[in-house]
């Protein structure tokens, strides 16, 4: 039976105005010019750690109410604020539990039943467990250097690996604006995931603004490419399967990579490497450096894309912002691709994503299958969750179907690795 004692109360209100304020950002984040970042983080974090949210906020309310928080009105006001941010936190746990689903419908038409059907549902607690078993590392390669800066990478490969093995490879590209980010921080569920499943896993690094401005970041992306290719003997990469992925600028990125390949106008001195990649994952990107669609803020072009990033006016060089631009960039060479979007993004608006995908597939002659994950934030892969678990184990699924579509089309290819390991 719960005490008398009216400080709890106020601690149980406080409790309940935090946690209804926090769940009401995440359903309904915020794009003003000054609150998005702030806002996004909140929204992010409520979002994908809604299950921990809700056991802990239920553990302190009981708590409290043990120690009296119910003696008093504005206890009683906490607690129903807390029961209605639960319910809002039950709902994203939801949503985030029919990611599956979500993965499983993009993955069907294309692949077939078969490759959907064993998706995974996050475990509770996924977030504390970062296993990487079997993956050994090289890390902090040099593979280039350019503007004064020794451009370095990681290499994540089998620990059971063989002198002439060729495993299919695929290249990471991290995120954080083109301003910042760093690769040992990002897709780490997806990166143990490939690799436990026979996968060579490149991580590389790019030059970053303001030092740096537009192509410098996809000319370094190719040069890793390039390096890989270059290095595949000693890394036991099949040089013929090198794929690409990358979240937000990453995926901006990644996917210029795949409607690029082999353009000298961005191989400066490496102009006869092959830059070609056989399949693309491009994750919450930015596919538009135009804001035609006006899902970016106004001022995003003028006050950061123009100044940081890309170094020059749109009024005056409008073909130099479709030239970044993925939309701009479909074209019918493209490689398979899998895009994958949430609705709720806030700093890669989802409408663009769909422009893209729209493009790329009425251009390409490959199929080109698209997830877009209902109550998904931003960074939504960024550790293990309900959400991350499913959507990597699709990813490898659909990375598998290009290998061995590829393997089936040229029957003196080395087999596909048969590993099925369930996502870490």
């Amino acid at each position: 039976m719960c005490g008398k004692t009216p400080r709890m109360g106020w601690v149980l209100l406080a409790l309940g105005s935090v946690s209804a304020l926090f769940t009401v950002n995440a359903r309904y984040p915020s794009r003003n010019r000054w609150l998005v970042a702030p806002s996004f983080f909140a929204s992010w974090l409520t979002i994908e750690l809604a299950p921990q949210l809700l056991l802990g906020q239920a553990a302190i309310a009981a708590v409290l109410c043990v120690f009296g928080a119910l003696g008093s009105a504005p206890g009683w006001v906490g607690l129903v604020l807390c029961a209605l941010s639960w319910v809002g936190l039950l709902a994203m746990v939801a949503q985030a539990q029919r990611s599956a689903s979500t993965m499983r419908a993009a993955l069907v038409d294309t692949i077939g039943a078969e490759a959907g059907s064993r998706l995974s549902r996050g475990a509770l607690l996924m977030p504390f467990v970062h296993r990487a078993k079997g993956v050994a590392s090289k890390r902090n390669i040099v593979f280039a250097r350019a503007g004064g800066r020794r451009l370095t990478l990681d290499v994540f490969h089998p620990v059971d690996m063989k002198p002439g093995d060729r495993r299919p490879t695929i290249l990471q590209i991290h995120g954080g604006a083109w301003v910042l980010g760093f690769r040992q921080m990002q897709s780490i569920p997806l990166r143990n995931h490939l690799v436990a499943n026979g996968w060579v896993w490149v991580d590389t690094d790019y030059r970053l603004a303001p030092a740096a401005g537009w192509p410098d970041f996809l000319v370094d992306c190719k040069r890793a490419l390039a390096w890989t290719r270059e290095h595949a003997e000693e890394w036991g990469i099949d040089p013929d399967f090198v794929c690409v992925t990358g979240n937000s600028a990453g995926g901006h990125l990644s996917s210029l990579v795949a409607l690029t390949q082999n353009d000298p106008r961005y191989q400066p001195g490496f102009e006869d490497a092959d830059t070609s990649v056989q399949g693309a994952v491009p994750i919450y990107g930015v596919y538009d450096f135009t804001n035609r669609n006006r899902s970016m803020h106004d001022d995003w072009v003028p006050t950061f894309l123009e100044p940081w990033v890309m170094k020059a006016f749109h009024d005056e060089q409008p073909d130099l912002f479709r030239d970044a631009s993925p939309i701009d960039q479909a074209n019918a060479d493209a490689p398979p691709m899998l895009v994958v979007h949430g609705d709720r993004d806030t700093l890669a608006p989802v409408a663009d994503a769909r422009t893209f995908v729209d493009a790329v597939r009425a251009a390409s002659r490959q199929p080109v299958l698209y997830a877009e994950l209902h109550g998904a934030q931003h960074a939504f892969d960024m550790f293990p969750s309900l959400r991350s678990l499913p959507v990597v184990e699709a990813i490898e699924r659909f990375l598998h179907w290009v290998h061995t579509s590829r393997l089936e089309a040229d029957p003196a290819a080395k087999s596909p690795p048969k590993s099925r390991a369930v996502s870490s």
